[in-house]
């Protein structure tokens, strides 16, 4: 009995694209995809050539096209970029990973800053859609980067004419009052991670005066009780520890001209002796209510180190079997 031949699928380089910036150094993205896919693939000049089942062979030339295709818009691929760009085309969707990875949101000091996963496209069309979107997800999803650049993006487009970022200053193991210093400076460390991410979108020598002007603003939750927020790119951070009351409070804020986007993982709920979060009930309230989006994001998502992604979703399937262990007590 002879085995099965398998068709060869021929792949040609343009000549517009260097060999190297398509295969990676000592072909470091050419080894990557071989060892991701069942298939055999030999190069020779600027021609690839892929042997093997053919759905196999097919995936590769789908992402070898697009990886050409993103070389052309002038990005360097990297392992990360190829390795997203074969988690895109495993999971079948009508999205070409070019489209998603070559979406400049925002470019600062030679910086670029795009989606890199497809639900953070999603999260980003969203956003674009909508007037206010929940990114909910766990850390290193983008989500609050994401949406800071998007605010940027609309205030230098004048779509609006402020920024305002906000969190709930939640005591997480310490006592604000015990603290030292002024209330500004007790509370600075949880407004810390938002003038860090500014820092990487904009000039920081303009910051200062930005914040002098009010033209951003960076201000924990409870200043925003009793406002209105008229012609403003509004983000609330870190919201799965607000209250529902708090939530609302928030959310009734928004004026004419102005957008929201709420971001908080509902798997690191800081709140005190077992208080509902407002992000939670949320969801249950305000889905499906028109110009309202609830984007999911997950450890798939995670643009952190690789470990990080690990260990999300190492914490998620542990939380889950305790959930189905209680299940399954509870019946018995």
């Amino acid at each position: 009995m002879t085995d099965d031949i398998q068709p060869a699928h021929t792949f040609t380089i343009p000549s517009s694209v260097p060999a190297v910036a398509l295969l990676g150094p000592a072909d470091e993205f050419l080894r990557l995809i071989e060892q991701s896919f069942d298939a055999q693939i030999h190069v020779r000049g600027n021609a690839i050539t892929v042997t093997g089942p053919p759905a196999e062979a097919a995936m590769v030339e789908r992402l070898l096209d697009e990886l050409v295709t993103i070389v052309r818009t002038g990005q360097h691929l990297t392992p990360e970029t190829v390795e997203r760009s074969m988690a895109m085309l495993r999971t079948e969707t009508e999205e070409h990973p070019a489209e998603v990875l070559s979406l400049n949101i925002l470019s600062n000091r030679g910086r670029t800053i795009r989606p890199k996963t497809l639900n953070q496209k999603k999260y980003v069309d969203a956003i674009d859609q909508n007037t206010i979107v929940f990114g909910i997800g766990p850390a290193g999803t983008g989500k609050t980067y994401l949406a800071m650049a998007k605010a940027v993006q609309a205030l230098q487009a004048k779509e609006v004419s402020r920024i305002i970022l906000t969190r709930p200053a939640v005591e997480a193991g310490e006592n604000l009052g015990f603290l030292p210093g002024t209330l500004s400076e007790k509370i600075d460390p949880y407004l810390r991670p938002l003038y860090d991410a500014l820092h990487d979108m904009l000039d920081p020598d303009t910051i200062p005066k930005l914040l002098t002007s009010g033209v951003i603003e960076v201000a924990p939750l409870a200043y925003m009780r009793g406002r209105t927020l008229n012609d403003a790119f509004i983000i609330l951070d870190e919201a799965q520890n607000t209250t529902p009351e708090q939530m609302k409070m928030f959310l009734t804020r928004l004026g004419f001209g102005s957008q929201m986007v709420v971001t908080g993982d509902i798997t690191q709920i800081d709140l005190p002796n077992g208080s509902k979060s407002g992000l939670r009930v949320v969801r249950d309230i305000l889905t499906g209510v028109r110009d309202i989006n609830f984007s999911m994001l997950t450890a798939q998502d995670v643009v952190r180190h690789k470990l990080v992604g690990r260990i999300v979703a190492a914490y998620d399937s542990f939380e889950e079997e305790g959930s189905q262990a209680s299940e399954r007590r509870r019946s018995q």
